[in-house]
């Protein structure tokens, strides 16, 4: 990659906030919201069922929930819980935290691929739930260090070494 586009991907000076927290004790139990919680390496979110790998936590833009919305032909506000992510954020391209190392109040994630949508969006939304998310689906994340992560926490872009 030429140092051009990789000073590119290494620009991103605004500043997200985090907007809603959710976790999932059990495989297919609805999402539990919370205002704040803890997250380790070893364990990802406290309380929730995913632990490990590159799905440690599943974020999603604040800005995509009217597309999903729109696109699925949902008719009342988009409930977080329903996508099935961990995290709401707002105010910062998800996109852009691919590849890249980032903090949520002191936590330091590395996002690690798209989180695509499955097909129990079709249950969700509704019939054309999951072409809806296609493309708005957010980002996987991995923790790289923890401690605790409360709702309005800042999102920012960890500098590289």
């Amino acid at each position: 990659m030429s140092s051009q586009l990789e000073r590119l991907y290494r620009t991103l000076p605004q500043t997200g906030q985090l907007q809603w927290i959710g976790i999932r004790s059990e495989r297919g139990e609805p999402m539990t919201a919370v205002k704040q919680v803890n997250v380790t390496a070893a364990q990802g979110l406290e309380g929730d069922r995913c632990q490990r790998g590159k799905r440690q936590v599943t974020l999603i833009q604040q800005e995509h929930l009217a597309v999903i919305a729109a696109l699925s032909g949902y008719t009342e506000t988009l409930s977080p819980a329903l996508l099935r992510r961990n995290l709401v954020v707002s105010g910062i391209n998800l996109l852009a935290l691919r590849n890249q190392r980032f903090s949520i109040g002191e936590v330091v994630l590395e996002g690690t691929e798209g989180c695509p949508p499955c097909k129990k969006m079709e249950m969700a939304l509704g019939p054309g739930g999951f072409n809806a998310m296609r493309g708005h689906g957010g980002l996987c994340a991995r923790v790289i260090s923890g401690g605790e992560i409360r709702l309005n926490d800042p999102i920012r872009l960890v500098p590289a070494d």
